[in-house]
């Protein structure tokens, strides 16, 4: 359910400002307002609450009620399923924002770890000595000792 659409909207508002009554809410969405006090009753839509209690709609809203209305005329889902798919839809966007914040957080952790290694391979090219490859090196053993003659 990607709203992209931020034309209509009045000044200073987003996606999520609750700004539309029921009655321009149902025209937007092509739906009865009572339509939209059932899916409300129903928890398939939660819209925002005026002072006095009366319903506001944002932008989003419009957009799950369109959504709400082709799955359950167009694909034929009962009322009960599409409040399912829209749980699961949230779930998988939660899902979604946390797997972003862990790849920005693992992101991190790499470069200070790469960071943290890069300091420590200066601090010891500093107590190297430079060693000439054709240089050999060459084990001195004592030779084994030989028990005394009799």
């Amino acid at each position: 359910m990607a709203i992209d659409d931020r034309s209509g909207l009045p000044p200073g508002t987003d996606l999520d400002s609750p700004v539309f009554v029921i009655s321009v809410a149902a025209e937007l969405a092509g739906l009865h307002a009572q339509t939209l006090r059932g899916y409300d009753r129903l928890g398939l839509v939660r819209p925002g609450r005026s002072a006095g209690g009366g319903r506001r709609y944002s932008a989003r809203d419009i957009a799950l009620l369109r959504e709400v209305q082709r799955l359950s005329q167009d694909e034929g889902v009962n009322l009960a399923g599409v409040k399912r798919i829209i749980e699961l839809e949230r779930t998988v966007d939660e899902l979604r924002g946390q797997i972003a914040e862990l790849l920005d957080e693992l992101a991190a952790a790499q470069a200070a770890a790469e960071q943290a290694a890069a300091t420590v391979h200066a601090s010891y090219r500093r107590d190297l000595v430079p060693v000439k490859r054709h240089t050999a090196i060459a084990v001195w053993r004592p030779a084994p000792k030989q028990p005394p003659e009799r």
